[in-house]
């Protein structure tokens, strides 16, 4: 019997089986002229599974009226390109029923990866940092202890609306410490943090999905001439050692914001420990260290490829996980 995970986010959608043998991540921005449907279709016509467990997040994206219309969107677009089994996990991490409203599917995959990470890895902080946000879930006696919205989520600093990927850096930063003093930075999407993580060698292009704030490519010199934007220049008026010094600061900034929000939640819930999960994992246990906390990776227990997808794997699991108990 073949399960796989879907998580559909507003830019990307993931995929994983509950063997962990498939593994695979999809650049699909839902607020363009998205592609959803038809990448749903191709994927289950090329894999073919018995089981669906979807969660999602992309119903938050600003083609969407409201949260309901992407939910229905969503859940539409699946139903449609699915023939097997389709469960929903909503934001208990449970099954949805659906004797509760529809709006309990909104932003739920972190439940479904706090719900395996309770079960399998005890009480914790668990921490998954991702293209484009941060989760900071305190899990006690197996159960999520987290505000259930969204908004409720930034209110209680489980939710930092930056990630490895795709966060302007306009968002992270006020000004820059360069060799001619310090600078206020330019209001624009000039670059994003990608482009601060492939300089400094924490990810590679491969792992730099998303769209560039300029639309051209993906190497260090492209990198590099965006950071240069964010104040102003280009390669010509500033030095390469200045644009590796701006990348550096704007990895200590989100390190700090990380912090402070794990901080926050270990003093509010009395947990130190941190189990951390995605493809910024290297931020995570940076932030760990200064806090002097405990932290366990997913990609140590489960491997670095489903820590990307951690979501997707989370909610393959739990649809494997109720057949056998209900065997």
């Amino acid at each position: 019997m073949k399960i796989i995970g879907i998580d559909i986010g507003g830019a990307n959608t993931k995929i994983a089986s509950s063997n962990g043998d498939i593994i695979e991540l999809h650049y699909i921005p839902l607020w363009k002229d998205t592609t959803l449907p038809e990448a749903l279709e191709e994927i289950s016509d090329r894999l073919g599974p018995d089981k669906v467990s979807v969660v999602m997040t992309g119903e938050l994206a600003d083609c969407f009226a409201d949260k309901n219309a992407g939910i229905n969107f969503i859940m539409r677009s699946v139903d449609n390109a699915f023939d097997g089994e389709i469960r929903y996990i909503d934001n208990r991490g449970l099954f949805y029923d659906g004797s509760e409203s529809l709006r309990e599917l909104a932003a739920a995959n972190w439940a479904a990866s706090a719900n395996l990470i309770g079960t399998e890895m005890g009480d914790c902080i668990f921490v998954d940092v991702g293209s484009t946000t941060s989760d900071i879930i305190p899990i006690k006696d197996g159960i999520h202890r987290a505000g259930i919205t969204d908004f409720s989520r930034l209110v209680r600093s489980e939710l930092v609306y930056a990630g490895s990927l795709r966060t302007n850096l306009a968002y992270l930063l006020k000004d820059l410490d360069l060799a001619k003093g310090k600078c206020r930075i330019a209001s624009e999407l000039f670059a994003n943090t990608a482009d601060a993580y492939l300089l400094l060698g924490d990810i590679d292009e491969e792992i730099y999905t998303c769209e560039t704030a300029d639309g051209a490519g993906k190497t260090k010199t492209d990198s590099m001439r965006r950071l240069a934007r964010v104040v102003c220049a280009d390669l010509d008026e500033i030095s390469p050692e200045e644009i590796y010094h701006i990348a550096e600061q704007v990895k200590e900034t989100q390190v700090e914001l990380l912090s402070e929000a794990i901080s926050e939640v270990s003093e509010r819930n009395g947990l130190n420990r941190i189990v951390c999960a995605g493809i910024g994992e290297f931020i995570i246990h940076a932030a760990a260290e200064r806090l002097g906390f405990e932290c366990t990776s997913v990609s140590g227990k489960w491997g670095s490829d489903i820590s990307k997808v951690f979501p997707a794997y989370a909610a393959a699991r739990i649809f494997e996980d109720n057949i056998l108990d209900i065997k």
